[in-house]
């Protein structure tokens, strides 16, 4: 794997794919987090607020993007993370999280990031800045 400060613009990071998405791994972020809403976890109740089941917390989604930067922590740090929610996470979704370099600066790395699912559509789109040690 190269570092980091070695990307250009265009370049890539090693893509992430997600195992499929379980009410374990709701249930878990639902301690984690405090966000106890029933549709993250309960079928009748993602049911009746109109959903054809349950669906992942956003913010889960969001944190598991955050996974492709792991391996480069020690070359520095996110600095900026925005994201924009484009569709909905469902069990057994497969989760593909991307992140490819839009500018490159001498201290900074400026990322398009997303996440899509088994179906080649959006979940998330962002920016995330990675700021250089």
């Amino acid at each position: 794997m190269s570092a980091i400060v070695e990307k250009k613009a265009g370049d890539t990071l090693p893509p992430v794919t997600l195992p499929p998405v379980t009410r374990l791994d709701l249930i878990k972020y639902a301690g984690a987090s405090g966000d106890y809403n029933p549709i993250h976890t309960i079928d009748d109740e993602a049911e009746k607020a109109g959903l054809p089941g349950i669906i992942a917390h956003g913010m889960w989604t969001m944190g598991n993007l955050a996974k492709l930067f792991t391996p480069y922590y020690e070359e520095g740090f996110i600095e900026t993370y925005q994201i924009r929610f484009r569709g909905m996470v469902f069990l057994d979704d497969v989760i593909s999280l991307q992140a490819n370099v839009s500018e490159q600066q001498e201290d900074k790395i400026t990322f398009d990031v997303s996440a899509k699912n088994q179906k080649d559509e959006d979940v998330i789109k962002g920016k995330v800045v990675f700021s250089l040690d």
